[in-house]
């Protein structure tokens, strides 16, 4: 990609390799992208496309090289002092002061020297560190409840389980025992129910499958006959039916 031919806004122009050309239209282009505040990137750039150094948003890359020389006619090949100076002119003082003057020869700054002189470097975006947010200091207390119980309340079961233990203590004291320290654990009913509950929903077993309907006993079947042992009454028409069958057909079945 060259100077000359930039991409839709707002991307960036890129000069990846650009040998210059008039210097007029190199102008034209400047001050197009200094209106617009276009970034130019920079890798290669020669005599005309120098002026992209008078850019307010130029950057060059480390080993990009930049190529200085007077300008001279297209024509003739002869030097044009007034061009030449009017290049020299648009570059910053630190570059200037580096090159001194303009040659017919080519002078070469790599990126790496102007980025010393002052040029924006178009790999030194800015640095994110990335850092671990930091949790909130818990206001919690080892004590608290998952049920939203109280302080007071809690209170009430240590209060409960000092009863127990004075009482247990005095019991042994009046048989005359060696008694020692007793310490009595009280547990939430609620959360024993509900740890109860879970364990036997986690332990229960699945539901049964619903076993087939039972077979009917053989008397069921027993008005059904074997059709061999029909008695030929049972083949005789009922009184006022037509046959449907032959009389040999019939004679058949019933001889089967």
């Amino acid at each position: 990609m060259g100077y000359l031919s930039p991409p839709p806004m707002p991307a960036p122009v890129v000069v990846y390799k650009d040998v210059g050309g008039l210097v007029s239209d190199y102008e034209a282009l400047t001050e197009r992208y200094r209106r617009e505040n276009r970034e130019v990137r920079l890798h290669e750039c020669r005599s005309a496309c120098t002026l992209a150094l008078s850019l307010p948003n130029v950057c060059v890359y480390p080993d990009a090289k930049v190529k200085f020389h007077q300008a001279y006619n297209a024509i003739n090949r002869e030097v044009d002092l007034g061009v030449s100076s009017q290049l020299f002119a648009s570059y910053p003082a630190a570059v200037q002061a580096r090159l001194g003057h303009l040659t017919r020869e080519y002078r070469v700054l790599t990126g790496t020297e102007l980025i010393a002189l002052g040029m924006r470097n178009c790999e030194g975006g800015p640095t994110m560190i990335a850092s671990r947010k930091q949790r909130a200091p818990s206001t919690s207390v080892a004590s608290a409840r998952l049920d939203g119980q109280s302080g007071a309340s809690l209170a009430g079961f240590g209060d409960i389980a000092q009863k127990v233990q004075s009482a247990v203590a005095t019991a042994l004291a009046s048989t005359g025992g060696q008694t020692s320290p007793i310490h009595v654990a009280v547990a939430d009913r609620q959360q024993l129910t509900g740890l109860a509950r879970g364990g036997e929903e986690a332990n229960a077993l699945p539901e049964p499958a619903p076993l087939p309907p039972r077979r009917p006993p053989s008397e069921a079947f027993g008005g059904f006959q074997d059709t061999g042992s029909l008695s030929p009454a049972y083949l005789r028409l009922i009184s006022g039916a037509q046959p449907i069958l032959g009389p040999q057909l019939v004679r058949t079945v019933a001889s089967n």
